[in-house]
């Protein structure tokens, strides 16, 4: 190389560049709504309904790895999950499963301090719509 002249920054990395862009390629996760879902969803304020919605391409980006404080299991159910808005600061949550390669939203209801029965009502309408659909697959 002659002197005075600089080597491009990617020289002599270029497998570790190909190497580093397999393992960092975006993956989104599958993320649909039981339409009965969809519609609390809709019914829902706008500002509420966004934070569901924000919280719900944080699930597409991260999947099975989205941490706490933002999903955490139900503890009154089985195989269900919770997508808490706001790291858990928002009044309402969106209930789900994975089922296959796509997470499930099978309802939306309050945050169980704020709503306690509410809650429940929400995690049970939530488990049977998804153990309906996951009778049909």
């Amino acid at each position: 190389m002659p002197r005075g002249s600089r080597q491009p920054a990617e020289a002599g990395r270029h497998l570790d560049g190909l190497s580093q862009f397999c393992y960092s390629q975006v993956v989104s996760w599958l993320v649909v709504y039981h339409p009965a879902a969809e519609s609390e969803r809709g019914d829902l304020p706008a500002t509420e309904r966004a934070a569901i919605d924000h919280a719900v391409e944080k699930l597409r980006a991260e999947g099975v790895n989205l941490p706490h404080p933002h999903s955490s299991d139900v503890k009154i159910a089985v195989n269900l999950r919770e997508l808490r808005p706001r790291a858990g600061r928002c009044r309402y949550r969106a209930f789900y499963r994975r089922i296959g390669d796509t997470f499930v939203i099978g309802a939306i209801g309050p945050e169980a301090e704020v709503d306690q029965r509410g809650f429940k009502r929400a995690v049970a309408t939530a488990e049977e719509r998804l153990d309906a659909v996951k009778g049909d697959e």
